[in-house]
């Protein structure tokens, strides 16, 4: 199934995941100290170098469902570092690079007619069926950023409310049962939403005690 080494593909992963993991942990520190929920810039960073890393995980392991749920969400990532002043800072040159590689991906994707399309959607390891539930958990995952971005419009500001969370707490749970019953397991996908379960939960909480407050 892999072009590359196992080792190789999996350490990928891992990178992507530390990623993720890294700005959930900068949020939640600080949301820890401001008790309330907190969405602080670093965190759009990470969230875009760990996003550009994990669709190369996912080509390397011919998953859609990882594909899929990273381009939904991508593009707000950018836009919450334009509001919060942060995307302009970055070099021209590194900004088009950004904006244009998920595009230029996916045309990729799209214009191959021999083993890349079918092998995203199915292969030996993933039926079609597992393919759907993982990809559906990933589309959850990925929406919870459109509703974020929604909330954050009408602010007029980049949030993260609790509901943010809740979606985030549902869509995790889903990918990390799909890491489990799939051929193998996915180790990346266990060990990164098992942290991340805590974390949402944890999260919940200090919204719904923010609100209680106010």
């Amino acid at each position: 199934m892999y072009s590359l080494p196992y080792w190789i593909v999996t350490a990928i992963g891992f990178l992507a995941q530390s990623f993720f993991s890294a700005r959930i942990l900068i949020q939640w520190i600080k949301s820890e100290k401001t008790k309330k929920l907190e969405s602080p810039t670093m965190y759009w960073v990470f969230s875009i170098i760990g996003s550009y890393t994990f669709v190369l995980y996912g080509l390397l392991r011919f998953d859609f469902s990882i594909i899929l749920g990273q381009f939904v969400s991508y593009y707000i990532y950018i836009w919450n570092l334009n509001v919060k002043g942060a995307w302009m800072k970055i070099p021209r040159a590194v900004r088009y690079l950004l904006l244009l590689t998920p595009l230029v991906a996916t045309v990729y994707a799209i214009t191959q007619t021999t083993d890349l399309l079918p092998n995203l959607f199915q292969n030996d390891d993933r039926p079609i069926w597992l393919v759907i539930y993982g990809s559906f958990f990933q589309l959850i995952f990925s929406l919870r950023f459109v509703y974020q971005w929604y909330r954050s419009y009408k602010m007029h500001d980049s949030i993260m409310p609790t509901s943010f969370w809740v979606l985030s707490l549902i869509g995790a749970a889903g990918i990390f049962s799909y890491g489990l019953i799939i051929k193998g397991f996915d180790i990346v996908l266990i060990v990164g939403q098992g942290f991340g379960i805590l974390a949402y939960t944890r999260n919940i909480m200090i919204g719904m005690k923010s609100k209680s407050r106010a």
